[in-house]
């Protein structure tokens, strides 16, 4: 590989924006590999790889960095930790990579770095931990099952601990495993107003991008094997966009209508929006707001790809009543804020930021949106509800907590899912998608009615 140092440097840089100044694992990933679109493709590889891997094992680095350094990494200088924690991903899941290549290259990072004082231990560390990798001590399933989940799948215990308990512990151990699964192929979903699904996947496939279906939404696919997303016609013509395929079904479940006013509350970057739209046929009104500048411009660039006419952007906190919307809206969108607890797998910094505290934080947030969504619905008009996290405090929990205040009803929304589907649930009005179990992103939607 050319210009190794340079790559895990870039890595290291990543690795302290994420894990240090806590910007959005995606975030800085999508950047970076933007930046250095120059590289060769198995060089960009090299680098998802080895940040994706390094964040989603951070717990079980620390845990085998521990074992061979007298200074914990809890008490390590910042750059240092994440140097190690890069080079023992290397050591321990890269068989490609020689042992020899990861320790001479952390050392001249070191250096480089100006941390010549501690090239010694850096070497001492991994060396040590290359020469006996083989031998490492895990914990014991059986005797500490908590510990075990925790360090071997990078989940602090606490979240291991409320998973357990709200699911049991056969869903949990299946919901764990999967959070910390490289996520392969990227899911889109076809806009069937610019093209036929069979035209859009002739097109990939002639262009040698490996197409696969999707279990829940007939329109959406997963696509691999191409290089840049951008560089793909479909996608800059606007016969595909790129959503979760959990996220698909928001739309799916809302059944917008021509002629129907909806408002999307938390809408970037848009592909709610755009595919309710879709539905539509593009003969709704679609008001797709966030809360900054920098969202709806997320949100316009990607009207503007797929060429939606009838959707406009606003600027506007959920959480503050918009008095000009009370009981206009036929749909009513509250994709609202959650800890995001379905998606670690493609966001895996989710997993270390998030604490109890910021999840009871986020159901009072939550209500608060929700609040207002109820108040934009007209009569006999529906509010969508949904969230990208498995947590029941934010998901079901929120649901009866709105049936309880206001004169709501569910919808049974089990014909939107394939037969038998979860039908205990989509009977009642919602659906809890979990990862690994349902094959897709742990994810929350309920459909309710306003009665009068």
């Amino acid at each position: 590989m050319t210009n190794s140092t340079n790559l895990r440097e870039l890595v290291l840089d990543m690795l302290m924006e994420i894990l240090r100044d806590g910007v959005p694992s995606h975030v800085v990933i999508s950047q970076t590999l933007e930046k250095y679109q120059y590289l060769e493709k198995n060089e960009r590889s090299f680098i998802s790889r080895v940040t994706e891997g390094t964040l989603e094992n951070v717990l079980l680095l620390d845990y085998v960095i521990n074992q061979f350094s007298n200074t914990k990494t809890i008490k390590m200088k910042p750059l240092i930790r994440n140097l190690l924690r890069l080079s023992v991903y290397q050591l321990l899941y890269m068989d490609s990579i020689p042992d020899s290549a990861v320790c001479n290259e952390a050392v001249k990072i070191a250096t480089k770095r100006k941390f010549v004082n501690l090239k010694g231990f850096v070497n001492g560390v991994l060396r040590n931990i290359a020469r006996s990798k083989n031998e490492i001590k895990y914990p014991d399933i059986e005797k500490s099952p908590i510990e075990y989940y925790s360090i071997m799948f990078s989940m602090p215990e606490w979240m291991v601990q409320q998973i357990i308990k709200q699911y049991g512990m056969e869903k949990a151990d299946i919901v764990i495993r999967n959070s910390t699964q490289i996520c392969e192929g990227v899911t889109v979903r076809i806009n069937t107003i610019k093209a036929a699904k069979a035209e859009v996947i002739k097109e990939l496939t002639v262009k040698n991008i490996e197409v696969s279906p999707l279990k829940l939404y007939e329109n959406g696919i997963s696509i691999s094997g191409f290089d840049y997303l951008s560089s793909i016609e479909a996608f800059i013509e606007g016969k595909i966009s790129v959503q979760d395929e959990s996220s698909m079904m928001v739309a799916v479940v809302a059944e917008p209508k021509e002629g129907q006013f909806i408002i999307d509350m938390c809408a970037a970057p848009g592909g709610k929006s755009l595919h309710l739209a879709e539905l539509a046929n593009d003969k709704c009104t679609i008001e797709a707001r966030d809360i900054s500048e920098y969202k709806t411009s997320l949100i316009e660039e990607n009207i503007e790809r797929v060429g939606m006419e009838n959707i406009v952007t606003r600027i506007l906190d959920a959480t503050i009543l918009d008095e000009k919307s009370i009981e206009k809206a036929d749909v009513v969108i509250a994709d609202v804020p959650c800890s995001g607890l379905g998606v670690i797998a493609k966001k895996s910094d989710i997993k270390y930021n998030m604490t109890i505290d910021k999840q009871k934080e986020l159901v009072l947030l939550q209500q608060k949106i929700l609040d207002n969504a109820v108040k934009y619905v007209k009569n006999n008009g529906t509010l969508i509800f949904s969230t990208c996290t498995i947590n029941k405090d934010e998901n079901i929990e929120n649901m009866k907590w709105l049936l309880d205040r206001y004169d709501l009803e569910p919808v049974d929304i089990s014909e939107k899912f394939p037969k038998g589907f979860h039908e205990d649930e989509t009977r009642k009005g919602y659906i809890q998608l979990l990862q690994g179990i349902d094959g897709a992103d742990g994810f929350f939607i309920s459909k309710l009615k306003k009665k009068h």
